[in-house]
């Protein structure tokens, strides 16, 4: 099966390929009479729980079957005078608009309309959200449709409005723009020299800086420790590599309200981006989800969605755009790139004591949520360790390259990246085990983290004795597997991640009795394909026990503005632990007014005869819980809980091409009680597929070369061994209803870092830019033997 999908180029980015074989081999089994098909079936626990099991998600046969209407598929059940919009986009990094002449695109077959900035009502600006008062610039630098500057590759200029995708994309071309090309940075580097000048005028490409003051002044104790270690690091601009293209539509809902249809995963803070862009009313502007496939992030920044509503508001029309895949890699978010210094000290015991760094964030051309990026940065690097002193400062930096937006572990990949591999070298220059090193130095019972603040559990150490003995014998078969030519190696890494926005995390949720005696739940837990669906069943099931409800008895009312509440967005690892917590309230509250005082349960009819309410709203938030950051130091408590994780890589080296094939990953987790383990599972396993991808072969740095899901270094099935194992230890978070934490996020914090420190194992080079391509692992081996 794994040929097949390889000859084939089957490509999978959620799930790691394993689940896919391993239930194409199950069915197989059922084929060929070897199993029942009873055997597959779910079998409901004789308590009646479905939290903790393996229950299928409500989405689960649609999507398998192909029964579910994505965005495309909905496209063609769109209205007969549904207009096709196609852009005219920008073929330079940087420039200004000198005209924009949509005369001959207007006489193209087929167009309706042919609009530009002078279209835009509103400010034409999408609101990328400042979070931190200190940051130099104000968040509204993104155009919906470029009027004065292009910015970046990509950038829209015109839309086309036509009667087929095919007349709207002939007539884009025909658009017409002079330009006065300008500078065009295309790293931090550059974009931050003296000479440059400003990308966003009157905004310094530097626009925000973050210190970290922790403990006594490191410089002495530089000066004076036993070890000391020191390198620079670059991480690169990884592509999301959706499957599915970033595809849109919009319409006049029957309330008069504009109303778009999208793969976003944060509706209502899409709504707040847009609504000022757009020179709209919030109430007459509705956000609705779309089914769609895992995005990672990159839709917590809308893409075309203020477009869409701009050609509906001048038109009238409803409006539908896709993107084809070249489009979606060269102009949506991408991950983005951190350069890193950093040094680290530890005494002769191999205790850490300090740390210093410094990093600058590449940005991209706009600002969304670079502040909170740079933030996350400061605390995630070294996170996992206790260090009593640091000094540091991270910097944010616009360029000319694609836009930096949120990507699966925000900050972490990039930042203990560099504090896993230095781990490493540290461990070597002391003289101690690589994994007894980390076992002697994080967090337990009195640790502080980066930014000063205590835990509510420590985790790391069972996680680390879960993973002794396999460690220990991964080293054995690297010794004994190894030959001349094809060098094996053991690395291990350990990472940790927030689960909950910073701060003060919020999330409302209704539950309404209905007169079947069903139970409605109300929430924006968008659904990127990791489970929003059964996140959030299991959750209300569990609350709703007492009841005596069925599953089937739950009715899912998700992901649409103007039916559900504000529940805050499928991002920061923070659904199942605040919208969860939100679930519970609401259904409490609902329980407590269906209470008899014997102990029974009103009807519906009963509730209504009494006058009681049948409907309720659950509120939760992390505020209790967490602290502000101080802008001077970075010392805060961002949120209520963490999730932990540790990972193991054996990898194969080949010295003569440099090929690097990852053998075998297990990683061992924490987050909290496992609320469904099909879906946690498929979470931590996709997880590793992209730590190998980060790690080996993924980058979008070359705009006119990485333009597909090959060029970008995708890990097709081979890339990715069926050897991936999962471990868990089950530490009840008490923040959480359910004991539950997030876990989303974990497994690409630094899986790709026990890659790298495995290679190093193999063969002895160290990387220290990503991704580790062969020619990079080649020119290091020359290196050692100079």
């Amino acid at each position: 099966m794994r040929d097949w999908f390889q000859q084939h180029r089957n490509a999978c980015r959620c799930t790691g390929y394993k689940p896919l074989v391993d239930a194409v081999m199950a069915a197989a089994k059922v084929l060929r009479g070897e199993m029942s098909i009873d055997e597959l079936k779910f079998k409901m626990p004789e308590d009646g729980r479905i939290i903790g099991t393996d229950y299928p998600r409500p989405s689960a046969v649609d999507k398998v079957t192909g029964n579910c209407d994505y965005g495309d598929d909905l496209g063609l059940k769109l209205p007969p005078d549904t207009l096709h919009v196609a852009l005219a986009q920008a073929k330079v990094s940087h420039a200004r608009i000198l005209s924009i002449d949509t005369s001959e695109a207007e006489k193209m077959p087929g167009v309706v309309k042919v609009l530009t900035h002078k279209d835009v009502k509103g400010k034409n600006r999408i609101f990328g959200y400042v979070l931190y008062p200190w940051s130099k610039n104000d968040g509204y630098d993104r155009p919906i449709l470029c009027d004065e500057k292009i910015f970046q590759f990509g950038d829209a200029i015109a839309a086309v409005c036509a009667d087929t995708e095919a007349h709207a994309r002939a007539a884009a071309d025909r658009v017409k723009v002079e330009l006065e090309e300008l500078p065009a940075y295309m790293n931090a580097l550059d974009a931050a020299a003296d000479d440059a000048i400003e990308i966003h005028p009157g905004t310094p490409n530097v626009f925000f800086e973050q210190p970290v003051i922790k403990g006594p002044d490191t410089a002495p104790i530089m000066a004076s420790a036993p070890y000391v270690v020191e390198d620079s690091f670059y991480i690169q601009r990884q592509p999301h590599l959706t499957i599915e293209p970033d595809v849109a539509f919009a319409n006049i809902d029957d309330e008069g309200r504009v109303t778009v249809y999208s793969k976003s995963l944060s509706l209502y803070s899409c709504h707040r981006m847009l609504y000022e862009g757009l020179g709209i009313e919030p109430d007459k502007l509705r956000m609705v989800q779309d089914p769609m496939g895992g995005t990672f992030g990159c839709k917590l920044s809308p893409t075309m969605e203020a477009i869409l509503a701009v050609v509906t508001m001048a038109t009238g029309r409803p409006a539908f755009m896709k993107y084809n895949y070249y489009q979606h890699i060269t102009y949506t978010g991408k991950r983005s790139p951190f350069f890193i210094n950093l040094k680290l000290a530890a005494d002769k015991e191999g205790k850490l004591l300090a740390m210093e760094h410094d990093f600058t964030v590449d940005h991209g051309a706009y600002s969304e949520f670079g502040d909170l990026l740079t933030v996350k940065g400061c605390r995630n690097i070294a996170a996992g360790y206790h260090i009593p002193s640091i000094r540091a400062v991270g910097r944010c930096t616009f360029t000319n390259h694609a836009f930096g937006s949120a990507f699966r572990g925000y900050g972490s990949p990039q930042s203990q990246f560099a504090s896993e591999v230095l781990m490493d070298e540290l461990a070597e220059k002391i003289g101690m085990d690589r994994l007894e090193f980390r076992y002697k130095n994080v967090y337990r019972p009195g640790s502080t983290t980066p930014s000063g603040n205590e835990l509510d559990c420590h985790p790391f150490p069972g996680l680390l004795d879960l993973l002794r003995p396999k460690y220990k014998a991964a080293l054995e078969r690297a010794r004994q597997e190894s030959t001349a030519d094809k060098k094996r190696g053991v690395g291990i890494t350990i990472g940790t991640y927030n689960s909950g926005r910073d701060s003060n995390d919020v999330s409302e949720v209704a539950a309404e009795l209905n007169a079947d005696g069903t139970v409605s739940i109300f929430n924006t837990w968008e659904d990127q394909g990791q489970g929003g669906d059964i996140g959030t069943l299991a959750s209300a099931h569990e609350s709703l026990r007492p009841l005596g409800i069925k599953p089937e008895q739950i009715k899912l009312v998700m992901n649409d503005t103007a039916t559900c509440p504000n529940s805050g967005p499928s991002a920061a690892s923070r659904s199942q632990l605040v919208t969860g917590n939100a679930i519970h309230n609401a259904c409490e509250q609902l329980l407590n007014a269906m209470r008899k005082p014997d102990g029974s349960f009103r009807t519906y009819a009963e509730m209504v005869a009494e006058k009681i309410p049948t409907k309720y709203l659950g509120k939760y938030s992390t505020g209790d819980l967490c602290s502000v950051i101080d802008p001077k130091t970075g010392q805060f408590n961002p949120v209520a809980t963490y999730m932990y994780g540790a990972f193991l890589s054996e990898v194969e080296v080949d010295v003569k091409t440099g090929k690097t094939r990852v053998l075998k990953m297990t990683m061992a987790a924490d987050v909290g009680k496992v609320v469904n383990k099909l879906a946690v599972d498929g979470q931590l396993l996709g997880g590793l597929a992209q730590g190998i991808g980060l790690a080996l072969s993924e980058d979008f740095e070359d705009i006119k070369k990485h333009t597909s899901m090959k060029a970008c270094g995708l890990p097709f099935i081979k890339d990715v061994p069926d050897a991936l194992e999962l471990v868990y230890t089950e530490t009840p978070r008490s923040c959480s209803a359910y004991g539950a934490a997030g876990c989303g996020e974990l497994p690409l914090t630094s899986p790709h870092a026990s890659i790298i420190n495995a290679i190093y194992d193999a063969c002895g080079v160290r990387i220290t830019r990503l991704p580790a391509l062969p020619e990079k692992v080649l020119e290091g081996l020359k290196d050692l033997n100079k």
